[in-house]
């Protein structure tokens, strides 16, 4: 298998869902490995560029697949040397630059498994995660050092710290370190099932759980990266998305499926502005990105008309982890002559749903219809399907059209019960088993899925079934507001209130006349029942390092 899309057997040709959903069939090798597919098969192209890069300041390189090759090679054997075999577990905690590409392949190719690490994680974050996983060998940058200092001697597991742009007695430097191995390196021969990754979902409560990857999982990935990106690759094709290559959004649907198809991405370390990222996109001439909502509301009130001051041309958009909403939906179309595709996945079984514009005109606002080789349906809490119109929980089969969906995770690392706790049926081996998302949405008469919160932001006010999604979205198309979220709050006489957590514009100032004119906003577009009874300013919301709003920590101040 070279990962083209040949291989996954897409029809580029197909104009209607089922044309293209239902022919299709997973063809998944018994052996298999990330790097190989990404890096190795492009590497003996010497001039096949794989990464742009550039930092704050302004410093820029590029890099071939050839030279990222020659790099990772280089690093296994430093790992290889320091006694790292086969399954054990490799820290990445460094932001988008070179040297994560770099030691993301030298792991694969290894058969070590990785454990990215965001370098965004305080100290008692990172401890839990190096522990839990038992790392043996961490790969930081110096804005790390500090943080894995005033935890290393409580990681007896952990033997040695590379450093990427730092110096301290106890961390190995990168640049002594790799020009001392040798370039050449031969590959582990990898089983598909064989593990490649552990990557910690945030949760909702307690302590995270650690997803542990396939290699075969970047293959599950595939159908959703080229139909959300209107059957990527085309000619010219230039990606780039913010999102933090140490979470799935960042490596499963921008870095590894972009090498997987041999084509460049930019990576850009320094943190997210709206005017910049206009920027960037006009300067790399970037034809298609991964923004989550968040930033492209940043983006729509920083400059509400892009092409008049930059000279950009966007092939395709894709969006995911919060609902768009219509008002950037319409945005990007008519400033920027973009259909935004949404997708919906989560790391245990990610990019599973979503748009293909090129392929089936998009409800704005929906999270779209399953990808290829994805099953995916809406169950009740005793795992039956819900009528038509009926919200219940986003599930997806173990298998699809007969044979099993190389998207799933092997489990949560050293958690065997919240394992079989993911799944309808018999566990992640039963091919007739769901797995369960925490995600509520509805399915229409056309089977196009609507998000309607987790599990844990659904709430019921007066008797009436809420979601946070659609509120946040009428409030976010008033002129004074740069952001919204909605939870439900404790009230004696009615159970629950909606309320309202408000950004404001800049120039805007709180009064009693905009939250009436929030109110009324509201009551114009939605059911009376959805308008919030009570609305609080406040300077910014708690959001995940995914763009996610973190409404728990909403709820919590009530």
């Amino acid at each position: 298998m070279d990962g083209s899309v040949a291989d996954i057997d897409l029809d580029s040709s197909a104009r209607d869902w089922a044309s293209l959903h239902l022919p299709f069939r997973w063809q998944v090798p018994p052996r298999y490995n990330i790097a190989q597919a990404c890096c190795g098969r492009w590497a003996t192209d010497r001039t096949r560029f794989a990464l742009y890069y550039e930092d704050e300041a302004g410093h820029e390189e590029a890099w071939t697949f050839w030279d990222i090759q020659q790099d990772a090679n280089r690093l296994s054997n430093v790992l290889g040397a320091m006694g790292v075999m086969a399954g054990d577990r490799i820290a990445i905690m460094l932001p988008q630059r070179p040297e994560t590409g770099i030691a993301h392949m030298a792991c694969y190719q290894m058969g070590a498994i990785a454990v990215p690490v965001s370098h965004l994680f305080g100290a008692d974050a990172l401890e839990f995660r190096l522990d839990h996983a038992e790392v043996r060998v961490a790969i930081i940058d110096a804005a790390g050092l500090e943080k894995l200092d005033a935890v290393r001697e409580r990681l007896p597991l952990l033997r040695h710290v590379i450093c990427v742009d730092g110096r301290e007695a106890w961390a190995r430097e990168w640049s002594a370190l790799l020009p001392l191995a040798s370039s050449r390196y031969t590959p582990r021969d990898t089983g598909a099932d064989d593990p490649a990754l552990i990557i910690y979902t945030s949760g909702t409560t307690g302590n995270p759980k650690g997803a542990l990857m396939a290699q075969r999982t970047l293959i599950g990935n595939l159908t959703g990266y080229v139909c959300s990106h209107d059957f990527y690759p085309q000619r010219g094709d230039m990606f780039w998305s913010p999102a933090d290559w140490a979470w799935t959004g960042g490596l499963f649907d921008a870095l590894l499926p972009t090498w997987n198809f041999g084509q460049p991405i930019l990576g850009y370390r320094g943190r997210f502005d709206p005017e910049k990222a206009f920027w960037l996109i006009q300067k790399y001439g970037i034809r298609n990105a991964f923004l989550f909502p968040t930033a492209l509301k940043m983006m729509m009130k920083a400059v509400p008309k892009p092409k008049e001051n930059h000279d950009i041309d966007l092939r395709t958009i894709m969006s995911g982890g919060e609902a768009v909403g219509e008002t950037v939906f319409n945005w990007a179309r008519e400033e920027l002559g973009v259909t935004i595709n949404e997708i919906f996945g989560q790391t245990e079984m990610n990019y599973v749903v979503g748009g293909c514009g090129a392929a089936y005109a998009p409800k704005p606002g929906a999270m779209g219809r399953p990808y290829p080789g994805h099953e995916v349906t809406v169950l009740d809490d005793e795992g039956q399907p819900v009528p038509v119109g009926e919200v219940g929980e986003v599930c997806v089969k173990r298998s699809c059209n007969g044979s099993l969906d190389p998207i799933f995770m092997l489990g949560y690392w050293k958690n065997p019960e919240a394992t079989r706790d993911k799944f309808f049926g018999d566990g992640i081996d039963d091919p007739e088993a769901w797995g369960r998302t925490g995600d509520q949405a509805l399915q229409d008469e056309d089977g196009v899925l609507w998000y309607q919160g987790r599990n844990d932001d659904m709430f019921k006010s007066a008797g009436y079934r809420i979601g946070p999604g659609e509120i946040e979205n009428c409030l976010v198309k008033h002129p004074a507001v740069a952001n919204a979220a909605v939870v439900g709050v404790p009230d004696e006489a009615r159970g629950t209130l909606v309320k309202a957590f408000i950004v404001l514009q800049p120039g805007q100032k709180p009064s009693t006349e905009l939250e009436a004119s929030l109110q009324q906003h509201v009551r114009q577009y939605l059911a009376p029942y959805e308008y919030p009874k009570i609305i609080e300013f406040i300077d910014a919301l708690p959001m995940t390092t995914t763009g996610k709003i973190q409404r728990r920590f909403l709820r919590n101040r009530d």
